[in-house]
């Protein structure tokens, strides 16, 4: 993918970008919930899996505010994003290759960078070129298509691990390790995506270091910073709602296998399970421009918290019955869709338009600070109550959240 012209004279970066979504994806949740079957099969506990978790996102953590800077400057975000994939598939291999648990937590900090510099550079390739009026639109898509890999992933996941539940460890390990393989693979078919050529319209392409106007045409002459971000109204709070969406999409990926296993769920099934919580997702997503035309974002965002944060409640407790659970994670998993690009869009147009991949990536060292607490404290909780505590605990921080946006929005009203 090169960069493209802003506004509407090519949308061919952005069905490249959308599809190179798909396979990364496709990988990241592919690899994610099968690695909790490998850490079983090693005899590694609730505590162990949180760790392992948190430390897809540790890194990255301390990386997210660099990463958004080069790509507000960067003359093309094609070798960001080519990065990302070159890191995915490195931590995919790895995780394949590990054969201790200590070998996979590593793997998985080498994973959470590769996720997290395609992300960058998908969401600075968006902020830069489309239009504001068309901000939903590229963001809804870009997430659709993520979610189209949340669903892929974990079926395909799921059907390569077996359909059998707690199978001997050498034969399950043996499966587990053939399916990080294949879910590796995948990553590689965006390369060529990525490396594809195309000449933008001459009159409307924007050039390195002339930021494109923002929502009201303003721009900052400071340096972003994460305090000057933060310090923007509002942001903060869209912050909290976004590191709350994704810490529940972690913990449903990391604790749902565990889950299942208790259970005497078969991984096959557990992986329709999570392929319906993706599919939910991008039926949201896919929906957004539509949604938003008709509801404002904030409403959206408060029906999105609250909404999930009660939904959720309901799947452990009724996982051996499938349809039960299906729904309730549908109707969660729609709304948890929603909320990620409503975040991205209500952060962007809230800051100068020169600061906005730098506002994108503070949103994402939030959520990566979610991805490293939250998760830890799951594996916690759930060592003394069980994997279904993970996801409760996860299901309060929602309505935290909702609750804190509703009070500030009425504050802002005033």
């Amino acid at each position: 993918m090169t960069d493209s012209a802003r506004g509407s004279g090519s949308a061919v970066w952005l069905w490249l970008l959308v599809a190179c979504a798909v396979l990364t994806q496709s990988t990241v949740n592919l690899l994610r919930p099968v690695t909790s079957y490998k850490l079983l099969a090693l005899h590694a506990d609730s505590v162990t899996i949180g760790l392992t978790t948190a430390a897809y996102a540790l890194v990255p953590l301390f990386t997210a505010v660099w990463l958004g800077r080069y790509s507000d400057r960067a003359p093309q975000l094609k070798l960001l994003t080519l990065a990302g994939v070159g890191l995915l598939v490195a931590g995919g291999a790895l995780l394949a290759a590990s054969p201790t648990v200590w070998a996979i937590v590593a793997a998985s900090v080498v994973l959470g960078m590769g996720h997290l510099c395609f992300t960058i550079g998908g969401q600075a390739a968006i902020a830069r070129y489309a239009a504001d009026r068309d901000l939903d639109k590229g963001f809804g898509w870009f997430t659709a298509a993520f979610s189209a890999g949340q669903m892929i992933g974990p079926l395909l996941g799921g059907w390569l691990v077996g359909r059998s539940a707690g199978v001997d460890s050498a034969e399950r390990l043996a499966d587990v390790n053939q399916a990080l393989w294949i879910g590796t693979a995948l990553s590689l078919f965006a390369v060529p995506l990525l490396i594809f050529r195309f000449t933008p319209p001459r009159s409307t392409t924007s050039r390195p270091g002339q930021p494109c106007t923002g929502q009201v045409g303003q721009v900052s002459a400071e340096k972003p910073t994460v305090f000057g971000v933060l310090k923007v109204p509002r942001v903060g709070s869209h912050m909290l709602a976004a590191l709350s969406l994704l810490a529940m999409l972690d913990i449903l990926t990391a604790f749902l296998p565990v889950i299942g296993e208790e259970a005497g769920v078969a991984p096959a099934v557990v992986g329709v399970l999570l392929g319906v919580r993706g599919l939910a997702s991008i039926a949201s997503r896919v929906l957004l421009p539509w949604l938003s035309g008709r509801f404002s974002r904030s409403a959206l965002l408060l029906t999105c918290l609250f909404g999930a944060g009660i939904t959720l409640i309901i799947p452990p407790l009724l996982f051996q019955h499938f349809w039960i659970t299906a729904v309730f994670l549908a109707i969660g998993g729609f709304l948890l869709g929603l909320g990620q690009p409503l975040t991205m869009t209500m952060i962007t147009t809230s800051v100068p338009s020169n600061w906005r991949g730098s506002a994108l990536a503070v949103r994402l060292m939030g959520n990566r600070l979610g991805q490293v607490v939250l998760p830890l404290l799951a594996g916690v909780v759930a060592a003394p109550l069980g994997p279904a505590a993970a996801v409760w605990m996860c299901c309060g921080v929602l309505l935290v959240s909702g609750t804190e946006k509703l009070w500030g929005d009425n504050r802002s009203a005033r």
